[in-house]
C-alpha cells in the first residue's frame, strides 16, 4: 500500500526542456514509474530522437514541440493536445538556460533571454496546463528552480534572479490553485553534471571548489533528481504545496 502511493500508472506527464540534461532524466524516470511521458523542446530533431530513446526501453513517450517562450504557441499546442490526445496530469518546467559573465559587463539581452526562458515560459506551460486541471480539480506541476534560488554565485546574478523567481513563482501557483486540487511545488538541484554545467564540469578548479564546498563531496548526477520528482508528481505529496524541495548535496545546509 506504501509503495502504491508513488505509482504513475495512468498518468502522463508533460515535461519541458527534455530533449537532454535533467529534463530527460526526469521523463526517463517518470516513465519507469509508470507514467506517459510527453517530451518537449524546439528542437524536432533531438526530440525525435530522445522519444525514440526512450520508446526502445519500452517506455511510452510522446513528442510536442513548442518555444516555451511563446505564449499563444504554447497555448495552442497544449489546448490542441488535451482535445485530441488526453489530459496532461504532470507538468515539469524545465526548460531553463545559462549565460556567465560579471554583473557590470552582462548584455541587456542576454538577461533578456534569461528572463523568458527560465521565468516567463513558467508563466505560459504553467498557465495553459492548469486551465485544464482546474476544470478537473487535479494536477500535478513542479518547477525546476535551483540552488540558485537561495545563493549566488560571481557571474550569474541574473541566472540567480530568474530561479528565485521561480521558487516565488511557485508559491503563488499554490496561493491560487490549491484550492482547486493542484499540487504545485519545485524541485532546486545543487550542482549537477549536465550539458549547461559543461564548462564548469571541465574545470578542475571549479571541481575541486564545488567538491569542498558540498557536504556531500561531489557533482550530482541527474538520475538523483527522480526520486524528489517521482514523489511530487504521486499521491505520496497531496498535502504538500508551495515546496522548494532542495536535492543539492548539502550545499544550501553549510557554510
Amino acid at each position: 500500500m506504501t509503495l502504491e502511493m508513488f505509482n504513475l500508472e495512468g498518468t502522463r506527464a508533460l515535461v519541458t526542456g527534455s530533449s537532454q540534461g535533467i529534463g530527460f532524466a526526469l521523463a526517463r524516470g517518470l516513465a519507469a514509474a509508470g507514467s506517459q511521458v510527453v517530451l518537449n523542446g524546439r528542437d524536432t530533431a533531438k526530440l525525435a530522437a530522445a522519444a525514440s530513446e526512450l520508446r526502445e526501453t519500452g517506455a511510452s513517450a510522446r513528442e510536442l514541440s513548442f518555444d516555451a517562450t511563446d505564449h499563444k504557441g504554447v497555448r495552442s499546442a497544449v489546448d490542441n493536445f488535451e482535445e485530441n490526445v488526453g489530459p496532461i496530469d504532470i507538468l515539469i518546467n524545465n526548460a531553463g538556460m545559462q549565460y556567465r559573465t560579471e554583473l557590470q559587463d552582462f548584455p541587456a539581452d542576454a538577461f533578456e533571454r534569461l528572463l523568458q526562458t527560465n521565468v516567463a515560459s513558467v508563466f505560459h506551460v504553467g498557465q495553459a496546463v492548469a486551465r485544464h486541471m482546474i476544470e478537473r480539480k487535479s494536477g500535478k506541476i513542479i518547477n525546476i528552480a535551483s540552488v540558485q534560488s537561495a545563493l549566488a554565485r560571481p557571474g550569474i546574478a541574473p541566472y540567480t534572479a530568474t530561479k528565485g523567481a521561480v521558487t516565488n513563482l511557485t508559491k503563488g501557483m499554490a496561493t491560487d490553485w490549491a484550492k482547486y486540487g493542484l499540487n504545485c511545488n519545485a524541485i532546486a538541484p545543487g550542482y549537477f553534471d549536465t550539458a549547461l554545467n559543461a564548462a564548469l564540469v571541465a574545470d578542475p578548479e571549479f571541481s575541486a571548489w564545488l567538491e569542498k564546498r558540498t557536504p556531500a563531496g561531489r557533482w550530482g548526477n541527474v538520475e538523483e533528481l527522480v526520486g524528489a520528482a517521482i514523489f511530487l508528481a504521486s499521491p505520496a505529496s497531496s498535502f504538500v504545496n508551495g515546496h522548494t524541495l532542495y536535492v543539492d548535496g548539502g550545499i544550501t545546509a553549510s557554510l
